[in-house]
């Protein structure tokens, strides 16, 4: 398992985005040297969690825990052979391409190493909205999307360092439940019926999700 690129975003204009400003982070290339991670801070006033890593809308994007997105080079690959087109690593929005890890099925909770120092853990799966289907140029793409359910990683930072292209990844900790990134973001989109079992994630999972766990359950049981 390893680190295939490190993918850094800046600012670009784009008619899909309701951001201030009207630009997006989305464009996200790879770095050509190291890059340092650290806790960017809460929601709503910290970005992404890689210097150099743009983020536009703080309403909705980066904070602690969405600091850092991953995406598996197996997944675009398949997506590359569906679409037809090449899609490299980046295309997706992506801060990590990975290469041996299944990120879509890590576990909530579940923390890697990655390089000698920075350990990270998973918080959710990540939800397409409208800048991602501009981004792509592709016909109906959220729902595709929403219905593959290969939905890569975000991520908080549990010990800063630095990354670069190259290095390995191991998975430091693997919980003992069974909510995966994929299973959770069904959850929130198109099972919330399987909301229930999110809570087994406890405090790992994203506060977000777990909002939306609780209310279900205080309202239809378990």
């Amino acid at each position: 398992m390893k680190l295939l690129s490190v993918n850094l975003g800046r600012p670009l204009a784009s008619p899909d985005t309701d951001s201030p400003g009207g630009v997006t982070g989305i464009d996200k290339r790879p770095a050509d040297g190291p890059v340092t991670v650290t806790d960017p801070g809460p929601k709503g006033t910290g970005g992404s969690g890689l210097a150099g890593d743009t983020v536009c809308d703080l309403r909705h994007h980066g904070g602690s825990d969405q600091a850092v997105y991953a995406f598996a080079r197996e997944e675009l690959d398949a997506w590359e052979e569906e679409l037809g087109r090449p899609l490299p690593n980046g295309t997706f929005g992506e801060n990590l391409t990975t290469l041996g890890l299944p990120v879509s099925g890590a576990k909530i909770g579940e923390r890697w190493r990655i390089g000698d120092t920075v350990v990270l853990e998973v918080t959710a799966g990540r939800i397409p909205c409208r800048t991602f289907a501009g981004h792509l140029g592709e016909r109906g793409w959220v729902k595709r999307f929403t219905r593959a359910a290969a939905t890569g990683a975000y991520l908080r930072v549990v010990v800063p360092g630095s990354l670069r292209a190259g290095d390995p990844v191991e998975i430091l900790h693997r919980p003992d439940h069974e909510v995966t990134a994929a299973l959770q973001f069904r959850a929130v989109t198109t099972e919330r019926e399987l909301l229930p079992l999110l809570l087994a994630a406890g405090a790992a999972l994203h506060p977000e999700a777990l909002r939306q766990a609780r209310k279900y359950v205080a309202a239809h049981g378990s």
